[in-house]
Formats: C-alpha cells, sequence, structure tokens
C-alpha cells in the first residue's frame, strides 16, 4: 500500500522525469520537422522517439534503485512511468502548440503535400488506388488547427504511454532491497 507522502514523493519524481522526457520529445520533434528538408535529421528524430521507453525505463530503475532502496511493485513501476509518460506528453503538446500556432506558418503540410505531389509518389498512390485517399487526408490536415494537431498529439503520446509502461514496469520490478554500506 502506498502512503500519501510516498505518492507525493512518486508523482514529484514523475514530473521532473516526465520533463526530461519532454525535452528528448521535443529535440525529437524540433528534427522531425528540419527532417522534412533533410532525412538525417529525420532519422534522428525517429532514433530518439525510439529510445523513449529505453528512457522512462532507466528513469525508473534510478527511481527505484536511489528512492525505493531497489525495491518497486509492478503497480509503483506502472504509476511512476505513466504519470512520466503524461506529464512529457502535456509538456511536449505545450510546446508543440506553440510551435503550430505561432512558428509553422504552414510549412508541415506545404512540405506533406510537396512530397505527396512529386511523380515517384503520385504514380505509387495511382497504382494501388490510394490518391483519393490521401487527397482527403490533406485536405483535413490543411484544415486543423494548431490546437487539435497539438491535441491529437496529446492524446497519441498518452496512449502509447499507457502500452508501454506495462512491460517497463513488469521490466524494472523488484524486491531485492539495495544495502547502503554507508549507513
Amino acid at each position: 500500500m502506498i502512503t500519501p507522502a510516498e505518492y507525493i514523493q512518486l508523482k514529484a519524481f514523475a514530473r521532473i522525469d516526465g520533463a526530461w522526457l519532454a525535452l528528448v520529445w521535443l529535440v525529437s520533434f524540433g528534427c522531425s520537422i528540419a527532417g522534412l528538408l533533410d532525412p538525417l535529421l529525420g532519422m534522428v528524430s525517429l532514433a530518439l522517439a525510439l529510445m523513449s521507453p529505453f528512457f522512462v525505463a532507466k528513469r525508473l530503475r534510478a527511481y527505484r534503485d536511489k528512492v525505493r532502496q531497489g525495491v518497486l511493485s509492478f503497480k509503483r513501476g506502472w504509476v511512476f512511468a505513466l504519470l512520466v509518460f503524461f506529464y512529457g506528453s502535456v509538456l511536449l503538446a505545450l510546446a508543440q502548440y506553440v510551435y503550430f500556432a505561432f512558428i509553422d506558418k504552414g510549412f508541415m503540410v506545404k512540405m506533406i503535400i510537396e512530397a505527396l505531389n512529386s511523380p515517384q509518389t503520385a504514380q505509387v498512390m495511382a497504382q494501388s488506388g490510394m490518391s483519393e485517399v490521401f487527397n482527403t487526408s490533406v485536405q483535413q490536415l490543411q484544415s486543423m488547427r494548431p490546437i487539435d494537431i497539438s491535441l491529437q498529439f496529446l492524446t497519441t503520446n498518452i496512449f502509447l504511454g499507457m502500452v508501454l509502461s506495462l512491460p517497463i514496469a513488469l521490466v524494472m520490478r523488484s524486491s531485492v532491497e539495495i544495502v547502503n554500506p554507508e549507513k
């Protein structure tokens, strides 16, 4: 059973680690936007996004070993990881809102449309019968407000965080107490 003081402590550590996760995601998001012009940065963005669960697992391990003296139940680990993903998602969504509302000025949609209108992509879409689907998707993307885009990212990130928190908590759980020789 978790005491109120332990829950407050868990949330505090999760908020800090959520801020670090948001920073990783912001760099990844920035690289994905820049990756529309430079494919290498797109790869960096993908690598950062894929390392996110490992980053959260590392932070959970630090919480387990330094704060919980090596003892961490699955439930407590799951709540911690879930909160880290939640706080990181909220901070990222706020930053993305600022980007799409004040900085982007339609750049991302323009680059996506240019990519979809390239001769190679148009040929592949025509052969697969997907031209109409892509045209509808582009029209929907163009009609989205910055808040809509940010909320879409927020819900996606929270859902992925819920799913990824389960295996992270399962792997990081431990009932072995770390003995501190300094005590």
